[in-house]
């Protein structure tokens, strides 16, 4: 069991309401794509840690602060003596190793992930001196995607191939580890630090008035979707929802998309789109939200 789980990135939750809301950009569409291929990958490297037999605290997407920069861990494991990160990466196809790129067969470059390990090592080892931990960090790229290849790969280079995993997760599980309470007190600092918020988050450009409206099938996002009594059904995939369940699923988008913004029956009626009774939304979020103020002044939190 995970010290700290995985949660979903705030930032992906956006792009997937987002692409299927505006019209996205060839490179903003690339970019979501990435976010999900990366978070894919991470959760496949869970799959492993959580399999560790010994003694350690698995401290998944932590984002930490150290001398005024952020950084990010993917996945993080506290043993007795060590704290080891790694970068997972779910890279596909064949890449070449250059030191300052990978690249492609056909040219292409994409930075080499080592630059970020580096990065985040020294500020976590700063971090972690700054806290009075003794723990040696160690750190690792995690390819974590069985048709990755990468050719001139140097040896002394801490990249895990597909190939090594398995053999990697073994020798993790042989290391010497017996935590205590101060092991335990690290870990509950280095959560309290975490900005659930990444300082910089790359999202397109997007307004309440050209975000398309209406409420979407939570199986196959098909906006073909109709109100039978209590049921939203969609007629692209067949799948059915509670009313109550669709409004309040679209209510969270709403406040992730639009977090300054107040939620009102009117808004959510308007978001919503489908729901002819604005009695029935007001009815839906009083019962699932705070009530807050009075008469046309009310809102919901």
């Amino acid at each position: 069991m995970p010290y700290r789980a995985r949660s979903e990135p705030v930032v992906l939750k956006i792009l997937r309401i987002l692409n299927k809301r505006i019209k996205l950009s060839g490179d903003e569409q690339r970019y979501y794509l990435n976010q999900e291929k990366g978070f894919e990958g991470e959760v496949q490297f869970d799959l492993l840690t959580v399999k560790l037999q010994r003694d350690c605290h698995i401290l998944n997407d932590l984002q930490l602060e150290s001398n005024k920069s952020s950084f990010q861990l993917d996945s993080s494991l506290i043993f007795q003596e060590t704290y080891s990160i790694f970068e997972v990466k779910n890279f596909e196809g064949e890449y070449v190793y250059d030191s300052e790129y990978f690249k492609t067969p056909s040219g292409k470059d994409i930075q080499n992930p080592l630059d970020q390990l580096k990065r985040s090592k020294l500020l976590l080892s700063q971090l972690l001196q700054s806290l009075g931990s003794k723990l040696t960090v160690e750190a690792y790229v995690i390819f974590i995607n069985p048709h990755f290849t990468l050719y001139k790969t140097p040896a002394d280079l801490p990249f895990i191939l597909p190939t090594q995993l398995n053999s990697f997760m073994k020798k993790l599980d042989q290391k010497p580890s017996r935590l205590n309470q101060s092991h335990k007190d690290l870990a509950d600092k280095l959560i309290s630090l975490h900005q659930p918020v990444p300082p910089k988050i790359q999202l397109p450009n997007y307004r309440y008035e050209t975000v398309k409206k209406g409420m979407s099938c939570c199986k196959c996002d098909s906006f073909s979707v109709t109100i039978f009594g209590k049921k939203l059904i969609c007629g692209k995939c067949g799948r059915e929802e509670f009313v109550t369940v669709a409004v309040m699923r679209n209510v969270e988008e709403f406040k992730l998309l639009f977090p300054d913004r107040k939620i009102t029956t009117n808004v959510i009626h308007e978001w919503c789109d489908l729901v002819d009774s604005k009695k029935r939304i007001r009815r839906i979020l009083g019962k699932n939200l705070k009530i807050c103020g009075v008469h046309q002044w009310t809102y919901y939190e």
